[in-house]
């Protein structure tokens, strides 16, 4: 059996080396050429990961992908990792793309954020990629020599890519009617842009829920520019703006939040100046990550099944390589739990 050791003496760098590189350790600086080295030569080998070997253990035959240059999956990641760091988001989807990866016993072959992206260093030997996140037109023409992408949270031409996405204006018209029909009118929005990061740049793409958030409240007659506050989808930057909105008097008697990481910042600041939640203001988010229901004031929010996102990715992909030519476009759906933020329980 072939060991790290053997690659490291044929490729000429330590074992440490090796070992990162083939566990696509993000943190490690080397060069492409020698990183390449290392594949090839691991290949050459015949080198299998020990969690290659757990899953072809575990698995049958046919399950197994061929061992070719078309099996070969790259993942580009179009937020920054401050952002990943700070909505879990875009992290789950990215760990459920992972998980279903190792499950089916196939490495991803790289791993690229956009921010810190060289499409001069892109792998000449990938031609399947997987894109997590909002995209430019003039950063997908770079990638037109690609055989596959599959989109994840960004929405494509349909009749070209694969996609899976999410209905934003659904589940936040979801969102608004459960707070209308709990008797609330006056209600604000707090939420985020997207952003693409390309080579220290930021283009931001406007968010599907905050459009809906305005299309909704102005249909009722209800909408108040004032109470439509929008930053970054951080939970300091909720913490922010809902300070900004307290400072502005005449507060909204509930919120619709795009994220729980604002959602719970927002919390923070209302309870810093004595509001009780959801007594004096209610507060549905967007999102459901662990921490939600764990809250100060457990949040009712609208859930998004992120890490089935990042699975469903993966099929998509796999399907493509069996020779389906038909794009798909998968819409997961969401599901709105309540909890005590939104004052349901207390009607």
């Amino acid at each position: 059996m072939t060991t790290i050791k053997e690659i490291a003496t044929r490729a000429q760098v330590s074992s440490a080396t090796v070992s990162r590189v083939l566990n696509n350790d993000e943190t490690l600086s080397v060069a492409i050429e020698t990183r390449q080295k290392i594949f090839d030569v691991a290949k050459a080998l015949g080198y299998k990961t020990m969690q290659e070997r757990r899953n072809e253990k575990a698995q049958p035959m046919a399950q197994r992908p061929s061992n070719n240059q078309d099996s070969k999956i790259a993942i580009l990641l179009c937020h920054s990792l401050e952002e990943e760091l700070n909505d879990a988001f875009f992290l789950s989807i990215r760990q459920g793309i992972e998980q279903e990866l190792s499950e089916r016993g196939i490495a991803a072959t790289e791993l690229y954020r956009l921010s810190n992206m060289n499409f001069r260093n892109f792998r000449t030997d990938i031609s399947n990629l997987i894109i997590v996140g909002r995209i430019s037109s003039d950063v997908l023409n770079q990638l037109d020599h690609l055989e596959n992408i599959v989109y994840i949270n960004h929405e494509v031409d349909e009749n070209m890519f694969d996609s899976v996405t999410i209905d934003f204006e659904k589940a936040t018209n979801r969102a608004l009617n459960h707070l209308f029909d709990l008797g609330y009118k006056r209600i604000g929005f707090i939420g985020g842009k997207e952003k693409e990061h390309l080579n220290g740049t930021k283009i931001e793409f406007t968010d599907g829920r905050g459009l809906t958030f305005e299309k909704v409240m102005k249909e009722k007659g209800l909408y108040d520019p004032q109470s439509h506050h929008v930053g970054d989808f951080f939970m300091s930057d909720g913490y922010k703006l809902m300070k900004k909105a307290i400072n502005q008097g005449d507060l909204p008697e509930a919120f619709f939040i795009a994220s729980d990481a604002m959602a719970i910042g927002a919390m923070r600041a209302l309870q810093e100046k004595g509001y009780s939640i959801p007594k004096d203001v209610a507060i549905v988010s967007f999102n459901d990550i662990e921490m939600a229901k764990f809250a100060s004031t457990p949040l009712t929010t609208v859930k998004v099944p992120t890490e089935e996102m990042g699975r469903v990715g993966v099929k998509l992909m796999l399907d493509r390589l069996k020779g389906r030519k038909l794009p798909l476009k998968v819409t997961v759906p969401t599901e709105l739990v309540i909890r005590n933020s939104c004052g349901a329980n207390e009607k």
